[in-house]
């Protein structure tokens, strides 16, 4: 099955807007096409649920197989600026994650890392942003003072520099773009959880 996509008398149903532009078709088809490239098997299929077009950019609301929904934000030629979890589908225990906090991370004048305290509600989720260059090495590591979160980093361009894994592994890494790349931390157990998240760049 692939991406069911709207017609241009669903958005005009939806939206009472006039029909879809080929601009606006455009900025979907590359929502998807990176979708695919970064949302594993779940991401290989699934339903455009909205779409609003502007000249600067359009947001596309995405949600895959899995039941996780996405927003993509894409220009007219297909390519896309920005995609990210909207809102996580079900872990199966009833907790649903609503949308990521997006949070801007910077080391002290100095330093080549930092220590962070945070709480997360049962089934959500925070990214933390951070500006780094190609060829630099990064760790992450996810200390949870209960059950164990996930994380998952993401490239500046969108794709998984680490698929979803546990926070009790730790990440080394060379880095293979430049620009703002994306720690994504994930509490998919039942309880609300506090962890410290543990960045450091050289």
């Amino acid at each position: 099955m692939s991406f069911k996509k709207l017609t241009a008398a669903a958005v005009a149903a939806l939206f009472i807007a006039s029909p879809v532009l080929a601009a606006e078709q455009d900025a979907i088809d590359g929502c998807i096409d990176q979708l695919r490239v970064v949302g594993g098997p779940d991401g290989q299929s699934g339903e455009v649920l909205s779409s609003e077009f502007s000249e600067a950019a359009t947001l596309v609301m995405l949600r895959d197989l899995g039941g996780t929904t996405w927003r993509c934000l894409a220009y007219s030629d297909g390519t896309v600026e920005e995609l990210s979890v909207a809102n996580a589908a079900d872990d199966g225990g009833g907790a649903m994650a609503g949308a990521s906090d997006r949070v801007r991370v910077s080391f002290d004048a100095g330093t080549t890392g930092t220590e962070l305290s945070d709480t997360l509600a049962p089934g959500a989720s925070r990214q933390y942003i951070i500006g780094a260059a190609a060829e630099q090495d990064l760790y992450t590591r996810v200390a949870a003072d209960g059950p164990t979160l996930d994380y998952q980093i993401f490239n500046p361009d969108g794709s998984f520099l680490l698929e979803r894994t546990g926070g009790d592994l730790e990440y080394r890494g060379e880095l293979w773009q430049s620009g703002d790349h994306v720690i994504e931390v994930i509490n998919r157990t039942g309880s609300e959880q506090s962890y410290n998240l543990i960045i450091g760049i050289e």
